[in-house]
């Protein structure tokens, strides 16, 4: 049998797809290949881990209607020298043949199976806009655990205040909070953040998302155009965030947000050989940074600063104030300070219903 497809079109589909492929089982699993499904006039391509799924579809020609398992590493590869147009898979029982040309390339089919489809999510759909995610979810996402020792450290927390939504992420080091609007109905959930990463990377030359979720199948499903995004949520408990939360503060500074940021990578050329923590003193004559073994006026970086309250002197790992300065766009940056041992605040101009908060490192004077 064979299909004719575009080129640019199929590469793209396989590639959205390969990104929800299972990577933890070896030794060529169903779950490491993608489902390409015709129906009609219809090709239908499926991939999943079993936590998320996605599923789209293309237009194509076929004589009938058939269901085959393919390994994508090597076609992925083969396609992207395949010039733009039209090209034609002819299917066999064991292997599909790639033509376009005088090109040919065979690729071996995985054995078929049950292949797992994603959930169904027959409760009422909800409209979103695209910068729901573009303009809100980075600066969260990066505060989420990035492995799964503790599940519910790497989900984004969805939960109900009041006219809000509260949209929470933490590490156990770092926290991010943003309250939005609430334009549609978010039952409080947790979502994967790998989940809404790849969600993000895919929708943002796209138009506006559908929203659905399923109480009984505990499953969310994003769409935007041909492209279907599922996932389920994370059965655990996040932490009591709001305890963290400093209700008081001592010190306010406000800087600009650039110049902190070439501050802190300047300093952290030396903060890496001391446990990558950089020192910030923070007083009336501005802000200077210094790594942690260093003192005097070698290896450091000063920033003038607004000043209000007391002077303080705190100790950071670098890399989370480099990762939520990158996560930002504003221009300046007010941290609030109880104490040199109390959670850090950082607010963004702009942002009020955002802040995010640093755990500072204790450092022998």
């Amino acid at each position: 049998m064979t299909i004719t497809l575009n080129k640019r079109d199929f590469l793209e589909k396989l590639t959205i797809a390969s990104h929800f492929i299972s990577n933890r089982f070896s030794g060529g699993g169903i779950l490491q290949g993608i489902l390409l499904k015709i129906e009609g006039k219809t090709a239908h391509f499926y991939s999943t881990n079993l936590s998320s799924y996605y599923h789209s579809t293309l237009p194509c020609t076929a004589a009938a209607d058939v269901s085959l398992v393919i390994d994508t590493k090597k076609i992925l590869e083969f396609l992207g020298f395949l010039e733009e147009g039209e090209m034609t898979i002819q299917i066999e029982k064991e292997k599909i043949q790639i033509h376009q040309g005088k090109v040919n390339g065979s690729f071996p089919l995985m054995k078929q199976e049950d292949f797992p489809l994603p959930p169904p999510t027959t409760e009422k759909k909800a409209g979103m806009k695209k910068e729901f995610f573009t303009k809100n979810m980075p600066l969260v996402l990066f505060s989420a655990a990035k492995d799964d020792t503790r599940p519910a450290l790497s989900g984004v927390n969805f939960v109900d205040m009041e006219n809000a939504v509260g949209i929470v992420t933490t590490d156990g080091f770092r926290l991010s909070l943003l309250k939005i609007n609430k334009e549609i109905d978010f039952k409080p959930m947790l979502i994967p953040s790998g989940f809404l990463y790849e969600v993000i990377k895919h929708i943002k030359n796209q138009g506006d998302v559908v929203f659905s979720y399923s109480e009984k199948e505990k499953t969310i499903m994003f769409s935007t155009g041909e492209d279907e995004f599922y996932s389920r949520l994370i059965d655990g408990e996040f932490p009591p965030f709001e305890k963290v939360i400093p209700l008081e503060k001592r010190t306010t500074v406000v800087l600009d947000k650039e110049e902190l940021l070439k501050n802190i990578k300047l300093v952290s050329i030396f903060a890496r050989d001391a446990s990558n923590i950089v020192i910030c003193e923070f007083s009336q004559r501005g802000l200077v940074l210094r790594p942690k073994t260093e003192a005097g006026q070698e290896n450091m970086a000063q920033q003038d600063t607004e000043h209000e309250g007391e002077d303080q002197r705190v100790a950071f790992n670098y890399r989370f104030i480099l990762e939520f300065l990158n996560n930002i766009e504003a221009k300046k940056v007010s941290i609030e300070i109880l104490r040199a041992d109390a959670p850090i605040v950082f607010k963004i101009e702009g942002r009020k219903e955002y802040l995010h908060i640093i755990m500072p490192v204790r450092v022998q004077e």
